[in-house]
Protein backbone atom coordinates (compact mmCIF):
# COMPACT_ATOMS: atom_id res chain seq x y z
CA UNK A 1 0.00 0.00 0.00
CA UNK A 2 0.96 3.78 -0.83
CA UNK A 3 -0.10 6.15 1.14
CA UNK A 4 1.82 9.32 -0.45
CA UNK A 5 -0.39 11.90 -1.20
CA UNK A 6 0.11 12.65 -4.88
CA UNK A 7 1.21 16.20 -5.82
CA UNK A 8 -2.18 17.63 -6.25
CA UNK A 9 -3.26 16.51 -3.35
CA UNK A 10 -0.80 18.50 -1.48
CA UNK A 11 -1.58 21.69 -3.35
CA UNK A 12 -5.45 21.22 -2.14
CA UNK A 13 -3.78 20.58 1.56
CA UNK A 14 -1.85 23.74 1.24
CA UNK A 15 -4.54 25.38 -0.32
CA UNK A 16 -6.86 24.24 2.60
CA UNK A 17 -4.17 25.34 4.99
CA UNK A 18 -4.26 29.17 3.58
CA UNK A 19 -7.20 28.90 3.53
CA UNK A 20 -7.88 28.23 6.90
CA UNK A 21 -5.28 30.30 8.37
CA UNK A 22 -6.68 33.51 6.34
CA UNK A 23 -10.13 33.10 7.53
CA UNK A 24 -10.13 31.59 10.55
CA UNK A 25 -7.30 33.93 12.35
CA UNK A 26 -9.65 35.67 14.77
CA UNK A 27 -9.30 34.49 18.66
CA UNK A 28 -11.73 32.07 19.40
CA UNK A 29 -12.29 32.91 23.65
CA UNK A 30 -15.84 35.06 23.33
CA UNK A 31 -16.70 32.49 20.70
CA UNK A 32 -16.35 29.41 22.80
CA UNK A 33 -18.25 31.44 25.85
CA UNK A 34 -21.25 31.96 23.38
CA UNK A 35 -21.78 28.35 22.19
CA UNK A 36 -23.04 29.39 19.05
CA UNK A 37 -21.77 28.24 15.67
CA UNK A 38 -19.86 30.23 13.65
CA UNK A 39 -22.51 30.64 10.56
CA UNK A 40 -20.21 32.74 8.28
CA UNK A 41 -17.11 30.48 8.50
CA UNK A 42 -19.82 27.24 7.90
CA UNK A 43 -20.27 29.52 4.38
CA UNK A 44 -17.08 30.22 3.78
CA UNK A 45 -16.27 26.49 4.04
CA UNK A 46 -18.37 25.32 1.77
CA UNK A 47 -17.87 28.02 -0.94
CA UNK A 48 -14.58 26.33 -0.33
CA UNK A 49 -15.85 23.09 -2.02
CA UNK A 50 -14.92 20.90 1.25
CA UNK A 51 -18.72 20.25 2.22
CA UNK A 52 -19.14 18.61 -0.98
CA UNK A 53 -14.87 17.99 -2.47
CA UNK A 54 -15.86 14.15 -2.47
CA UNK A 55 -19.81 13.97 -3.64
CA UNK A 56 -20.65 13.87 -7.07
CA UNK A 57 -20.43 16.98 -9.02
CA UNK A 58 -24.51 16.30 -10.15
CA UNK A 59 -25.04 17.17 -7.17
CA UNK A 60 -22.72 20.30 -6.19
CA UNK A 61 -19.66 18.44 -5.47
CA UNK A 62 -15.87 18.25 -6.40
CA UNK A 63 -15.91 14.80 -7.66
CA UNK A 64 -12.77 14.32 -5.67
CA UNK A 65 -11.84 10.79 -4.38
CA UNK A 66 -12.70 9.78 -0.42
CA UNK A 67 -9.18 9.76 0.29
CA UNK A 68 -8.70 13.51 -0.73
CA UNK A 69 -11.63 14.52 0.63
CA UNK A 70 -10.10 13.62 3.76
CA UNK A 71 -6.46 15.58 3.28
CA UNK A 72 -8.80 18.36 2.91
CA UNK A 73 -10.52 17.90 5.91
CA UNK A 74 -7.45 17.34 7.78
CA UNK A 75 -5.88 20.35 6.49
CA UNK A 76 -8.99 22.17 7.95
CA UNK A 77 -8.26 21.20 11.20
CA UNK A 78 -4.75 22.01 10.85
CA UNK A 79 -5.71 26.00 9.68
CA UNK A 80 -8.92 25.80 11.81
CA UNK A 81 -8.65 26.33 15.37
CA UNK A 82 -12.30 26.47 15.72
CA UNK A 83 -12.58 22.72 17.01
CA UNK A 84 -16.02 22.74 17.20
CA UNK A 85 -16.46 24.43 14.00
CA UNK A 86 -14.72 21.24 11.75
CA UNK A 87 -16.31 18.77 14.12
CA UNK A 88 -19.77 20.14 12.95
CA UNK A 89 -18.44 19.76 9.21
CA UNK A 90 -17.08 16.44 9.71
CA UNK A 91 -20.48 15.40 11.51
CA UNK A 92 -22.80 16.67 8.95
CA UNK A 93 -20.79 15.19 5.81
CA UNK A 94 -20.24 11.60 7.21
CA UNK A 95 -23.50 11.16 8.55
CA UNK A 96 -26.01 13.19 7.36
CA UNK A 97 -24.98 13.70 3.13
CA UNK A 98 -23.64 10.09 3.27
CA UNK A 99 -26.38 8.36 4.04
CA UNK A 100 -28.36 10.27 2.06
CA UNK A 101 -26.38 9.68 -1.02
CA UNK A 102 -25.88 5.88 -0.26
CA UNK A 103 -29.73 5.29 0.51
CA UNK A 104 -31.68 8.39 -0.63
CA UNK A 105 -34.27 8.54 -3.33
CA UNK A 106 -33.47 10.50 -6.43
CA UNK A 107 -36.22 13.02 -5.25
CA UNK A 108 -34.27 13.07 -1.52
CA UNK A 109 -30.69 13.84 -3.29
CA UNK A 110 -32.26 16.26 -5.46
CA UNK A 111 -33.72 18.10 -2.58
CA UNK A 112 -31.33 18.20 0.04
CA UNK A 113 -27.88 17.37 -1.00
CA UNK A 114 -27.41 20.33 -3.42
CA UNK A 115 -28.20 22.75 -0.14
CA UNK A 116 -26.35 20.87 2.31
CA UNK A 117 -23.08 20.93 -0.10
CA UNK A 118 -23.51 24.69 -0.77
CA UNK A 119 -24.07 25.05 3.29
CA UNK A 120 -27.75 27.03 2.54
CA UNK A 121 -28.90 24.29 5.11
CA UNK A 122 -27.84 22.62 7.81
CA UNK A 123 -27.97 18.56 8.99
CA UNK A 124 -28.32 16.45 11.61
CA UNK A 125 -28.51 12.66 12.72
CA UNK A 126 -30.89 12.08 15.00
CA UNK A 127 -30.19 8.46 16.72
CA UNK A 128 -29.65 8.97 20.22
CA UNK A 129 -31.69 8.98 23.38
CA UNK A 130 -31.31 9.47 26.85
CA UNK A 131 -31.76 5.96 27.52
CA UNK A 132 -29.93 4.47 24.52
CA UNK A 133 -26.63 5.70 23.73
CA UNK A 134 -24.13 3.19 22.82
CA UNK A 135 -27.28 0.89 22.83
CA UNK A 136 -28.66 2.57 19.74
CA UNK A 137 -30.98 0.04 19.27
CA UNK A 138 -33.15 0.35 22.29
CA UNK A 139 -34.40 3.69 21.73
CA UNK A 140 -38.34 4.50 22.30
CA UNK A 141 -39.07 6.57 19.49
CA UNK A 142 -42.08 5.25 16.95
CA UNK A 143 -43.11 5.64 13.64
CA UNK A 144 -46.68 4.62 13.06
CA UNK A 145 -47.93 4.08 10.20
CA UNK A 146 -51.11 5.89 8.98
CA UNK A 147 -53.09 6.99 5.39
CA UNK A 148 -50.38 8.67 3.82
CA UNK A 149 -46.93 8.38 5.78
CA UNK A 150 -45.68 8.05 10.09
CA UNK A 151 -46.68 9.58 12.54
CA UNK A 152 -43.54 9.87 14.95
CA UNK A 153 -42.82 10.22 18.36
CA UNK A 154 -40.31 10.61 21.10
CA UNK A 155 -37.28 12.18 21.67
CA UNK A 156 -33.47 12.43 20.88
CA UNK A 157 -31.01 14.24 23.12
CA UNK A 158 -27.08 15.12 22.66
CA UNK A 159 -27.69 15.35 18.77
CA UNK A 160 -24.90 17.56 16.96
CA UNK A 161 -26.60 20.78 15.19
CA UNK A 162 -30.01 19.64 16.47
CA UNK A 163 -30.60 23.33 17.34
CA UNK A 164 -30.14 24.60 14.23
CA UNK A 165 -30.81 21.43 12.10
CA UNK A 166 -32.96 22.30 8.66
CA UNK A 167 -32.76 19.08 8.01
CA UNK A 168 -32.33 15.68 10.29
CA UNK A 169 -31.90 12.01 9.75
CA UNK A 170 -34.32 10.59 12.01
CA UNK A 171 -34.63 6.85 13.59
CA UNK A 172 -37.96 5.47 15.02
CA UNK A 173 -39.32 2.29 15.41
CA UNK A 174 -41.96 0.97 13.06
CA UNK A 175 -42.54 -2.35 14.22
CA UNK A 176 -41.13 -2.12 17.89
CA UNK A 177 -41.58 -6.64 18.39
CA UNK A 178 -38.77 -6.98 15.51
CA UNK A 179 -36.52 -5.22 17.57
CA UNK A 180 -33.65 -3.98 15.54
CA UNK A 181 -35.35 -4.95 12.39
CA UNK A 182 -37.86 -2.60 13.58
CA UNK A 183 -35.91 0.23 13.18
CA UNK A 184 -36.74 3.12 9.83
CA UNK A 185 -34.91 6.24 9.06
CA UNK A 186 -36.68 9.21 7.80
CA UNK A 187 -35.46 12.49 6.36
CA UNK A 188 -37.00 15.21 8.08
CA UNK A 189 -37.82 18.63 7.52
CA UNK A 190 -37.35 21.03 10.55
CA UNK A 191 -39.94 22.81 9.98
CA UNK A 192 -42.32 19.90 9.95
CA UNK A 193 -45.10 20.48 12.24
CA UNK A 194 -44.48 18.35 15.32
CA UNK A 195 -40.77 18.53 15.21
CA UNK A 196 -39.10 20.78 18.14
CA UNK A 197 -35.34 22.22 18.89
CA UNK A 198 -35.71 23.29 22.38
CA UNK A 199 -32.23 24.41 21.98
CA UNK A 200 -28.54 24.28 22.41
CA UNK A 201 -27.00 22.08 25.47
CA UNK A 202 -24.04 23.58 27.57
CA UNK A 203 -21.07 21.34 27.31
CA UNK A 204 -17.65 21.51 28.55
CA UNK A 205 -16.11 21.52 24.96
CA UNK A 206 -16.61 21.35 21.42
CA UNK A 207 -19.20 24.99 22.54
CA UNK A 208 -19.09 26.13 19.23
CA UNK A 209 -20.44 23.08 17.35
CA UNK A 210 -24.22 23.09 19.06
CA UNK A 211 -26.20 20.13 20.78
CA UNK A 212 -29.49 19.44 22.35
CA UNK A 213 -32.43 18.15 21.90
CA UNK A 214 -34.86 16.72 19.26
CA UNK A 215 -38.76 16.34 20.37
CA UNK A 216 -41.23 14.33 18.08
CA UNK A 217 -44.50 15.20 18.77
CA UNK A 218 -47.00 13.41 16.42
CA UNK A 219 -44.57 14.70 14.00
CA UNK A 220 -46.20 13.43 10.54
CA UNK A 221 -44.19 12.69 7.62
CA UNK A 222 -45.39 11.70 4.04
CA UNK A 223 -44.08 8.36 2.74
CA UNK A 224 -41.69 9.95 0.84
CA UNK A 225 -39.54 10.75 3.73
CA UNK A 226 -38.60 7.04 4.57
CA UNK A 227 -34.72 6.89 3.83
CA UNK A 228 -33.99 3.44 2.26
CA UNK A 229 -36.79 0.68 3.05
CA UNK A 230 -38.98 0.41 6.23
CA UNK A 231 -36.97 -1.81 8.98
CA UNK A 232 -34.00 -0.93 7.05
CA UNK A 233 -32.42 1.68 9.86
CA UNK A 234 -30.23 -0.64 11.66
CA UNK A 235 -28.86 -1.37 8.04
CA UNK A 236 -28.21 2.51 7.55
CA UNK A 237 -26.81 2.82 10.55
CA UNK A 238 -24.27 0.54 10.88
CA UNK A 239 -23.60 1.46 7.05
CA UNK A 240 -22.68 5.33 8.41
CA UNK A 241 -21.31 4.50 11.87
CA UNK A 242 -18.11 2.93 9.95
CA UNK A 243 -17.43 5.50 8.14
CA UNK A 244 -18.24 8.22 10.77
CA UNK A 245 -16.37 6.53 13.52
CA UNK A 246 -12.97 6.21 11.14
CA UNK A 247 -13.16 9.36 9.84
CA UNK A 248 -15.25 11.81 12.14
CA UNK A 249 -12.07 12.48 13.36
CA UNK A 250 -10.19 13.84 10.20
CA UNK A 251 -9.93 17.61 11.28
CA UNK A 252 -9.14 16.52 14.89
CA UNK A 253 -5.39 14.89 13.05
CA UNK A 254 -4.97 18.12 11.22
CA UNK A 255 -5.05 19.87 14.84
CA UNK A 256 -3.25 17.67 16.60
CA UNK A 257 -0.48 18.18 13.76
CA UNK A 258 -0.71 22.12 14.83
CA UNK A 259 -0.75 21.64 18.14
CA UNK A 260 2.62 19.85 17.89
CA UNK A 261 3.79 22.53 15.52
CA UNK A 262 2.53 25.40 17.98
CA UNK A 263 4.29 23.72 21.07
CA UNK A 264 7.56 23.08 19.28
CA UNK A 265 8.10 26.45 18.35
CA UNK A 266 6.81 27.90 21.76
CA UNK A 267 8.87 25.65 23.94
CA UNK A 268 12.25 26.59 21.27
CA UNK A 269 11.53 30.08 22.14
CA UNK A 270 10.48 30.21 25.84
CA UNK A 271 14.18 29.76 28.18
CA UNK A 272 14.80 28.96 31.61
CA UNK A 273 17.76 28.53 33.43
CA UNK A 274 19.21 29.70 30.71
CA UNK A 275 18.20 27.62 27.97
CA UNK A 276 15.17 26.77 25.68
CA UNK A 277 12.92 24.53 27.59
CA UNK A 278 12.52 22.30 25.03
CA UNK A 279 16.01 21.19 25.66
CA UNK A 280 15.09 19.71 28.89
CA UNK A 281 14.51 16.24 28.68
CA UNK A 282 10.67 15.94 29.98
CA UNK A 283 9.90 18.24 27.85
CA UNK A 284 11.32 16.93 24.53
CA UNK A 285 10.50 13.34 25.36
CA UNK A 286 6.77 14.79 25.88
CA UNK A 287 7.29 16.25 22.00
CA UNK A 288 8.40 13.27 21.03
CA UNK A 289 5.30 11.23 22.44
CA UNK A 290 3.16 14.03 20.62
CA UNK A 291 5.01 13.75 17.22
CA UNK A 292 4.17 9.42 17.00
CA UNK A 293 0.87 10.19 18.00
CA UNK A 294 0.32 12.01 14.87
CA UNK A 295 1.80 9.56 12.60
CA UNK A 296 0.20 6.86 13.97
CA UNK A 297 -3.09 8.89 14.06
CA UNK A 298 -2.52 10.10 9.62
CA UNK A 299 -1.63 6.23 8.94
CA UNK A 300 -5.20 5.09 10.66
CA UNK A 301 -7.31 8.00 9.04
CA UNK A 302 -5.52 7.39 5.79
CA UNK A 303 -6.09 3.14 5.87
CA UNK A 304 -9.33 3.97 6.04
CA UNK A 305 -10.29 6.05 3.51
CA UNK A 306 -8.52 4.38 1.12
CA UNK A 307 -10.41 1.03 1.97
CA UNK A 308 -13.85 2.79 2.29
CA UNK A 309 -12.86 4.02 -1.07
CA UNK A 310 -11.47 0.84 -2.83
CA UNK A 311 -14.76 -0.68 -1.66
CA UNK A 312 -13.58 -2.82 1.68
CA UNK A 313 -14.93 -3.20 4.72
CA UNK A 314 -13.21 -1.16 7.71
CA UNK A 315 -14.80 -2.34 11.05
CA UNK A 316 -12.09 -3.29 12.47
CA UNK A 317 -10.10 -0.22 11.65
CA UNK A 318 -12.48 2.54 12.07
CA UNK A 319 -12.91 1.03 16.01
CA UNK A 320 -9.34 1.36 16.44
CA UNK A 321 -9.62 4.75 14.82
CA UNK A 322 -11.75 6.34 16.92
CA UNK A 323 -10.75 4.78 19.90
CA UNK A 324 -7.13 5.74 19.25
CA UNK A 325 -7.60 9.21 17.65
CA UNK A 326 -9.65 10.14 20.49
CA UNK A 327 -7.41 9.22 23.43
CA UNK A 328 -4.32 10.85 21.39
CA UNK A 329 -5.69 13.80 21.18
CA UNK A 330 -6.54 13.88 24.50
CA UNK A 331 -2.77 13.01 25.72
CA UNK A 332 -1.53 15.17 23.22
CA UNK A 333 -3.61 18.14 25.05
CA UNK A 334 -2.49 17.34 28.35
CA UNK A 335 0.98 17.32 26.91
CA UNK A 336 0.89 20.80 24.96
CA UNK A 337 -0.51 22.53 28.40
CA UNK A 338 2.31 20.90 30.55
CA UNK A 339 4.63 22.10 28.06
CA UNK A 340 3.41 25.65 28.11
CA UNK A 341 3.38 25.66 31.40
CA UNK A 342 1.22 27.91 33.39
CA UNK A 343 0.42 30.08 30.37
CA UNK A 344 -0.86 26.54 29.06
CA UNK A 345 -3.58 26.71 31.95
CA UNK A 346 -4.81 30.36 30.71
CA UNK A 347 -8.25 30.61 28.84
CA UNK A 348 -7.14 33.23 26.99
CA UNK A 349 -3.35 31.19 25.44
CA UNK A 350 -6.47 29.23 23.79
CA UNK A 351 -4.23 26.02 25.05
CA UNK A 352 -6.30 24.16 27.32
CA UNK A 353 -9.55 24.77 25.24
CA UNK A 354 -7.81 21.61 23.10
CA UNK A 355 -8.22 19.69 25.82
CA UNK A 356 -11.63 20.63 26.67
CA UNK A 357 -12.49 19.77 23.07
CA UNK A 358 -10.76 16.43 22.59
CA UNK A 359 -12.52 14.68 25.69
CA UNK A 360 -15.55 15.14 24.08
CA UNK A 361 -14.06 12.69 21.10
CA UNK A 362 -13.60 9.65 24.38
CA UNK A 363 -17.52 9.91 24.36
CA UNK A 364 -19.17 10.79 21.13
CA UNK A 365 -20.15 8.28 18.40
CA UNK A 366 -19.46 5.24 20.59
CA UNK A 367 -17.08 5.36 24.22
CA UNK A 368 -13.57 4.29 23.39
CA UNK A 369 -14.63 2.10 26.09
CA UNK A 370 -17.16 0.29 23.68
CA UNK A 371 -14.68 0.67 20.81
CA UNK A 372 -12.61 -1.50 22.84
CA UNK A 373 -15.31 -4.01 23.12
CA UNK A 374 -15.70 -3.96 19.20
CA UNK A 375 -12.24 -4.89 18.62
CA UNK A 376 -12.05 -7.67 20.89
CA UNK A 377 -15.38 -8.75 19.64
CA UNK A 378 -14.20 -8.79 15.72
CA UNK A 379 -10.98 -10.62 16.84
CA UNK A 380 -13.02 -13.29 18.27
CA UNK A 381 -13.25 -12.98 21.96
Amino acid sequence: MDFSLTEEQLRLRDDVIAFAKREFSEPLVDADHSSILDGEGWQKIAAAGILGAAYPEQYGGGGMDDVTGVVMLEALGYGCRDNGLTYAVNSQIWSVQLPLLKFGTDEQKDTWLPPLIRGEVIGSFAITEPSSGSDAYSMRSTAERVDGGYVLNGGKSYITLGPICDVAIVFAKTAPERGQWGISAFVVDANTTGFHRPGTTTKMGLRTAPIGEVVLEDCFVPETALLGREGSGASIFNYVIEWERGLLLSSQVGAMARQLDDTIEYVKSREQFGQPVGKFQSVSNRIADMRLRVELAQMLLYKIAWLKQTGQSASIESAMAKMYLSESFVESSISAIRNHGAVGYLTDFEVERELRDGIGGLLYSGTTDIQRVIVARLLGL
